[in-house]
């Protein structure tokens, strides 16, 4: 609860709250209007303007310690006489950072595009009494806005006028909190009035203000008179309302998680290694500089007589002629970590999402769609995923509740189609005598089946309306059809007087007097109504825990086996009593109710002290079964995962009672598992604090569930294990803000550490009653705490965007509740099911494919720049390259990327079929292990061991110096030449040794790279180089005819 205090009139008011105008009219009207600023209602998702997109971009890239390094290279390049050309860097920097750039350009100018939408959209706006029409980017706090059906609303509204008699509207917030929620709102007419209220907040469920009209009429509103932005207006033609809160200031925007830059764990590890070869690499120029200037310090050698100092060589600074030679060295060894790799990844990150796309498996028939990659960069992190969070309405169940069966006085109910059991009854406990002897007790139930619930008949039925019928949740629904099929049917309000046609055909009318509204600390609802015999009567519906203790004993003895049992077979169960009250009994409830209403302080304490003390000494009817229908294989997905190692977090803004019994269908919770609840029911401990109660609690979880719990082994499971005993822990939204967000006399730090120790050893984690906001908080706590584990955050609702763009990798379901969550995700899927194949199929082998890549060009590289060094050490330490320079530009362009990106396209060292039934063997590639400090040293190893055996084993041949047919010696050109020859084919035919799934694609850019590099060797070295050395010397010889005389032996 808001502890807020707003005071008005001639009382003070705290600097936490606002004071709005309706109509932007003082109030009362001789007074002068100051108008208060408030920010516009424009909202900006987007990252990039067209002033900043230039310098923010190339910043942004520039931080990658690969580009800066490439930049520092061509820089170099461009300034000091290298020995290789500028444009050996320069091109394919520039082409890496020219294609990041359109990418995220091209990215960022869809967010622009989808917010001018909501920006530019049309409103009707009331301007001194008329009708305006203005972009709702115009709104501005206190305008009174005009909504029709089916339109959202433009910013956060209260609720001025109403077009239903009974002045109320309806509202679904499928698009704000996932699941089709109703807003009740009261008629306020007036719209010369004062509305003072509390600063924005992000907290959806709650909302304090005072409603003042010119001094005379005050009234406190709550959350439920808000109608927040987002939100659509549904069995209502059209509302008043005027802003309080708009633009980046509403409850929604304030629970929206800007979008940041993922990075993958594969670029991170490709950053250390890049550290570690930068050290190789800047120690082989340190030691050929040396052992340079050592070698110059020898006699005869500094300045020999083939090779004279010119006199401005001779005037160098020593130590600026050093630094200059170290710049050449790193240059020339600078091929160690090409740029071509970055090239490579990009092309197969690309590339490689389109087999995604084009998996068939993933096509849904109902939807006509597929699986949609919005970000290529995350490919492989599916394949090291360790934390599942998941949205559960929608993502887990279908949202479809249906009536299962029911239990009276003891005697449990199916219905059945045929006509033989009484109203469609099916007794399965007893005969059917029995039944009819008790027909009263089922006609009570069932009339506080039609009576016990806040759904409401929707005026025009569609074929997305759940049977004519709206409510706050749909196992309401889901009551109602049930009392349907017995023959009770609810008609619908008139007034304040709820109709229902009995069996009989029959309409009975009751007068609805109060409704005490559902609450987690309760967890049960009642309406109080009177009948046309003026009997007053409760009805109340809740959880078994909240029924129990409030009707006799004798009762509970009948229904608890039911209850147990429905409840081990994931049924959402729920008690029905009611109770009969006295003229006295109705008076205290009416004035007790009325007063809280009112109350600025302690309201919600002040209402559920009334409640208690009318839901007491109630008769027990009943309970009832609700199935909350999983999506398509969605246990087995949960199975699979967690057989996988990965550890699966349900995060709902959901009932406990409703999540929970999801968590049991979809086997995250299994019967032995043992519940560690954390909510606002188990803190309730009179005379004692909250943070005192929330302290011991933790301690007494964390002893049982971390101390006590003996070591888990490494990559395996609790639930795997059936010595240990299994843990599920439950933690609703208003316990979760103390433990992150404590008061500062309390250990906060400790609450945090503790709770997430619990939850790490524990299988499975629910978070019910959960904002927005605090799903994405949950991700981050995770993803930032010890061992930083890979994060998947799934949902298909707007209220899922902040988690899903908190975690590593998001997947967004094309659900029925918009495409808000698609559209922020890196990942879309049609279904949950699609999730298994996505991450042990997909991701098992893109991590396998990109880390061999990865590991092959660092081993590849280093194969090739070590003879460079090594010769360094025969020529004087001359920077002299032991390459021709068309072999240095095409040796990572075109003699060996293509045979790597197609392998790494295409590698299948476990077929697909075999890793989908073998969840195990996701753990085998799980925490980054192919990109290890292990594997590394492996292929740099590798890389040294066959670098060494190609320069000497080459030297080894020229020991002989056999002469050419003209009587020429071999020279370094063609020494050098047989090392690249000798490198190409050995790194190509590794490649080709370590690829296990061969297709034609493979066989052509193999074998074809080498011959490529043969015909391109014999073109080069054959023709063009005697051509242009030809030319050459003829140029020569034209201006120094001494050129090219040979002496010839006498």
């Amino acid at each position: 609860v808001v502890s807020l205090i707003l005071r008005c009139g001639r009382g003070e008011r705290k600097v936490d709250s606002r004071t709005i105008y309706v109509g932007h009219r003082p109030c009362p009207a001789t007074e002068a209007l100051i108008p208060p600023k408030f920010c516009d209602n424009r909202i900006v998702s987007s990252k990039y303007t067209v002033w900043n997109f230039l310098p923010k971009n190339l910043f942004e890239q520039f931080r990658r310690i690969a580009n800066f390094y490439f930049l520092i290279i061509f820089l170099v390049q461009v300034i000091v006489d290298t020995p290789t050309s500028p444009v050996t860097s320069g091109l394919p920097l520039f082409f890496v950072i020219t294609v990041t750039a359109i990418k995220q350009g091209y990215e960022d100018w869809l967010r622009h595009k989808a917010d001018n939408e909501v920006n530019k959209y049309l409103v009707t706006v009331l301007e001194d009494g008329r009708r305006a029409c203005k972009e709702s980017e115009k709104i501005k706090v206190g305008d009174v806005v005009e909504v029709v059906e089916d339109e959202t609303f433009p910013c956060d509204l209260i609720l001025l006028q109403s077009s239903r008699e009974d002045e109320t509207c309806f509202v679904t917030t499928a698009s704000l909190d996932g699941s089709p929620t109703i807003r009740w709102s009261r008629n306020l007419e007036s719209l010369s009035a004062t509305i003072e209220c509390e600063q924005p907040q992000p907290d959806l469920y709650n909302f304090v203000t005072v409603f003042s009209q010119c001094v005379v009429f005050f009234r406190s509103l709550g959350p439920e008179n808000l109608l927040l932005k987002g939100a659509t207006l549904k069995n209502t033609q059209k509302i008043y309302g005027v802003a309080v809160y708009s633009g980046m200031e509403t409850k929604m925007a304030l629970n929206y998680q800007g979008k940041s830059q993922k990075r993958s764990a594969v670029e991170k590890s490709i950053n250390a290694f890049l550290l570690v070869y930068l050290c190789i690499l800047v120690s082989k120029a340190l030691v050929c500089t040396t052992l340079k200037y050592v070698w110059q310090n020898r006699p005869g050698q500094d300045e020999p007589w083939y090779n004279q100092k010119t006199q401005k060589e001779k005037d160098t600074n020593l130590y600026l002629k050093m630094f200059t030679d170290f710049l050449s060295f790193m240059v020339l060894f600078n091929f160690i970590i090409p740029v071509s790799m970055y090239v490579t990844v990009e092309m197969q990150k690309f590339l490689g999402s389109f087999f995604i796309s084009w998996d068939k498996d993933f096509f849904d028939p109902e939807i006509q769609e597929g699986a949609l990659v919005n970000t290529s960069d995350l490919n492989e992190e599916l394949g090291q995923v360790e934390y599942v969070f998941t949205d559960k309405t929608g993502t887990l169940t279908q949202n479809n509740m249906e009536f299962i069966e029911c239990c009276i006085d003891g005697f449990q109910y199916k219905y059945a189609d045929s006509g033989t059991e009484l109203d469609g009854f099916c007794v399965t406990d007893g005969p059917v005598n029995i039944l009819q002897q008790k027909a009263g007790r089922e006609e009570l139930f069932l009339r506080a089946l039609c009576l016990c619930h806040t759904v409401q008949v929707k005026e025009t039925v569609g074929p997305a309306d759940l049977g004519g019928f709206i409510a706050s949740s749909p196992d309401e629904v889901a009551l109602v059809k049930g009392a349907m099929k017995y023959g009770f049917k609810f008609l619908g309000m008139e007034s304040k007087n709820m109709r229902v046609m009995n069996r009989n055909n029959d309409v009975e009318t009751y007068e609805l007097l109060h409704v005490l509204n559902f609450d987690p600390v309760r967890r049960r609802m009642s309406v109080i109504v009177r009948t046309k015999s003026g009997d007053t009567m409760l009805f109340c519906k809740g959880a078994d825990s909240s029924i129990f203790p409030r009707v006799r004993q004798e009762e509970v003895d009948k229904i608890r086996m039911h209850v147990e049992r429905n409840a081990t077979e994931g049924y959402r169960t729920l008690c029905v009593a009611y109770k009969l009250l006295s003229r006295e009994e109705y008076d205290q409830a009416d004035t007790g109710l009325r007063e809280a209403k009112l109350a600025l302080q302690d309201r919600e304490e002040k209402l559920m002290a009334v409640y208690n003390q009318v839901e007491t000494g109630m008769s027990l009817i009943g309970a009832t079964a609700v199935e909350d229908r999983l999506q398509e294989e969605a246990a087995e997905t949960m199975e699979a995962l967690q057989g996988a190692g990965m550890k699966v977090w349900v995060l709902t803004g959901d009932k406990m009672e409703t999540a929970k019994s999801t968590c049991y269908a979809c086997r995250l919770f299994q019967r032995s598992t043992e519940l560690l609840e954390l909510t606002v029911r188990t803190l309730v401990d009179l005379g004692r604090k909250r943070e005192v109660r929330l302290h011991e609690l933790l301690l007494d979880y964390h002893k049982r569930a971390v101390q006590d719990a003996p070591p888990i082994k490494a990559g395996v499971t609790r639930s795997w294990s059936s010595a240990n005993q299994d843990y599920g822990f439950i933690i609703d939204g208003a316990t979760l803000s103390l433990v992150l967000n404590s008061s500062p006399d309390s250990n906060s730090s400790c609450y945090k550490s503790l709770f997430l120790q619990i939850c790490q050893n524990c299988t499975t984690v629910l978070c019910c009653r959960m904002a927005p906001l605090q799903k994405a908080q949950i991700v981050k706590m995770v993803k930032n705490c010890k061992g930083s584990p890979i994060t998947l955050s799934i949902g298909d609702g707007a209220n899922d965007v902040s988690m899903i763009l908190e975690a590593h990798v998001g997947i967004g379901i094309k659900g029925r509740e918009g495409r808000q969550a698609v559209r922020n995700s890196d990942y879309a899927i049609p279904k949950l099911k699609h999730l298994k194949k996505l991450l042990l199929g997909h991701g098992h082998l893109y991590y396998v494919r990109i880390a061999h890549l990865v590991q092959y060009f660092f081993y590849k590289n280093l194969c090739f720049i070590l003879p460079q060094f090594l010769y360094q050490f025969f020529c004087g330490y001359s920077q002299q390259p032991l390459y021709d320079a068309a072999y240095l530009t095409m040796y990572n362009i075109c003699f060996t990327s293509m045979p790597i990106l197609a392998n790494s396209l295409l590698e299948q060292h476990i077929c697909m079929e075999v890793l989908m039934d073998n969840a195990a063997l996701y753990r085998d590639v799980a925490k980054n292990a192919m990109l290890g400090w292990g594997p590394f040293l492996y292929w740099t190893l590798l890389g040294v061991y066959q670098g060494l055996l190609f320069f000497f084993g080459v030297r080894f041949l020229f020991s002989n110096p056999a002469l050419q047919d003209n009587g020429q010696v071999f020279g370094n050109w063609s020494y050098g030449t047989i090392v690249f020859t000798v490198l190409v084919f050995t790194v190509t035919l590794k490649l080709a040794m370590d690829t296990r799934h061969w297709t034609w694609i493979n066989h052509f850019v193999i074998w074809g790279s080498l011959a490529f590099y043969m015909f391109f060797s014999f073109f080069w070295g054959g023709i063009i180089c005697i051509v242009i050395s030809g030319l050459s010397i003829a140029a020569l010889r034209k201006h120094h005819p001494a050129v090219g005389l040979r002496a010839h032996p006498v």
